[in-house]
């Protein structure tokens, strides 16, 4: 039975993947923002253990993660979580930029660094759901884009210093997914949200599995998801 720990498990991609390794009886360890999260998702998923701290508060998360049980083996870590607001750079507003860039870059890192060991312990395998934005910046999305660069910046690193313990590292960039994230990206783009137009959440899980359940002799550093319409 493996161990999965999962950042933004309560909808789109990490919803599915939480689904689908519940469904395996995995352990699975979930990260709420709220009290009131860990409730909903501790009775979506019976017998996953929750880590109570919002992403968006890089202390409080540091101290939730020092002060807890965290498991000894962790075979998988997953980072879906991420917000994202488009403003053009003249806009910016700096409360939204800086909740950007410590939701999707400084909450890895800090919850990477707390669980390398355990990591290590069952060489297991880190991914960091990107984005097409972290590979190529449009106009609007500077905040988000920015995040996302950091963390392809971040799992590269992480990737070459944990090669000698057997850790391994992907990065997993997908398009457009139909998830209420992208809803909300629609929303500010001023555009009509057809979901049927994107990639379903569950093509990009199936994805992720695929990387989780390679034999231990490969890797897959990279990889790309896009919607084929």
């Amino acid at each position: 039975m493996a161990t999965h720990v999962i950042s933004g498990a309560g909808s789109g991609i990490g919803a599915v993947l939480a689904d689908r390794l519940h469904e395996r009886d995995d352990d699975l360890w979930l990260l709420a923002r709220s009290d009131e999260r860990a409730a909903e998702l501790a009775a979506r998923y019976p017998g996953a253990r929750m880590l109570v701290a919002d992403l968006a508060d890089p202390g409080g998360l540091e101290r939730a993660l020092a002060e807890a049980d965290l498991p000894d083996r962790v075979d998988s870590l997953l980072h879906v979580a991420g917000v994202v607001d488009l403003e053009p750079v003249a806009a910016l507003d700096l409360g939204r930029w800086q909740q950007q860039l410590d939701v999707n870059l400084t909450a890895p890192m800090l919850l990477t660094r707390a669980l390398l060991p355990a990591l290590r312990a069952a060489r297991g395998t880190v991914v960091f759901v990107n984005s097409g934005a972290g590979l190529s910046a449009s106009p609007t999305w500077s905040g988000y884009a920015a995040s996302k660069f950091g963390l392809r910046a971040l799992a590269d690193a992480l990737r070459g210093e944990e090669l000698g313990n057997g850790v391994r590292v992907t990065t997993v960039y997908p398009g457009r997914t139909a998830t209420p994230m992208q809803q909300k990206v629609h929303a500010q783009e001023g555009k009509e949200y057809d979901a049927a137009r994107w990639s379903d959440a569950g093509t990009v899980a199936a994805t992720i599995l695929h990387v989780l359940d390679l034999p231990a002799d490969s890797t897959v550093p990279d990889v790309a998801v896009r919607a084929a319409g």
